[in-house]
């Protein structure tokens, strides 16, 4: 079991910068991989970056090059660095841990952090 809590939303004008947090209830170290997601109003979650335990990254097209996200093992959090907003990065933001184990791997997410740009 992996309990997430993230943190770091807001309110922020376009062109901005947020740093979202995810902090994790255990070692990171044995978490496989971590994310952050995202859900607009009336549109499906999807994946903005995720970091694996061994330090590999991936992005989604539309926020590579502005969003970094990277993690602090000695604190068990993953970060998400947000630069150069938009309006169309106006979401819920979720953190994700998946984890390995006998029968497969399993995904825990967190309760999320609205993130809002205005425009």
């Amino acid at each position: 079991q992996v309990q997430l809590v993230e943190s770091g939303g807001g309110l922020v004008q376009a062109g901005g910068s947020l740093r979202l947090s995810c902090a994790a209830s255990r070692s990171i170290f044995s978490i496989d991989a971590m994310g952050w997601y995202r859900q607009a109003p009336g549109k499906q979650r999807d994946m903005v970056a995720s970091i694996t335990n061994v330090g590999s990254t991936n992005y989604a097209d539309s926020v590579k090059g502005r969003f970094t996200i990277s993690r602090d093992n000695a604190k068990n959090t993953v970060y998400l660095q947000m630069t150069s907003l938009k309006a169309e990065d106006t979401a819920a933001y979720y953190c994700k841990a998946v984890v390995a184990g006998l029968k497969g791997y399993s995904d825990y997410w967190g309760q999320g952090t609205q993130v809002t740009v205005s425009s």
